[in-house]
């Protein structure tokens, strides 16, 4: 409550909420930047494994055209909000890129440094056959 009070009541004449607004404004161009960065190497890895690349801006159709490319079944995309299922998911993303299982961790935790070193990596995409 008094967190709001704060709020209410604060002097806004001050150069420390100019400064303030700089830096929120610097902060924003960065995460725009890191935004069209990600989009784009999702776009370049939907492209190497044969999907469309605009499926990489839409909404839940997006999350669907990777559980197709981890070689896991479209229905999954209703599960990834568990946390095991998003790394089994990106462990098999990794293995159809030819890359090892630690990749496929650091792509789960990692996405925005990971995803572009599959776009713009030498990997081919090769669907591997479903492990037993």
């Amino acid at each position: 409550m008094t967190q709001l009070a704060f709020m209410f009541f604060q002097d806004t004449t001050s150069t420390g909420s100019a400064a303030g607004g700089a830096a929120a404004m610097a902060f924003m161009v960065v995460w725009l930047a890191v935004v069209v960065v990600e989009i784009a190497a999702i776009w370049r890895v939907f492209t190497k494994a044969g999907e469309p690349g605009w499926a990489a801006i839409v909404p839940i159709y997006n999350t669907i055209v990777l559980c197709k490319i981890g070689g896991k079944p479209w229905w999954w995309f209703l599960i990834l909000w568990l946390v095991i299922p998003w790394f089994i998911v990106c462990i098999g993303i990794a293995r159809n890129f030819g890359k090892g299982t630690g990749f496929g961790i650091g792509l789960a935790l990692l996405a925005p440094i990971f995803f572009p070193i599959l776009a713009w990596g030498d990997t081919r995409y090769q669907l591997q056959p479903a492990a037993a």
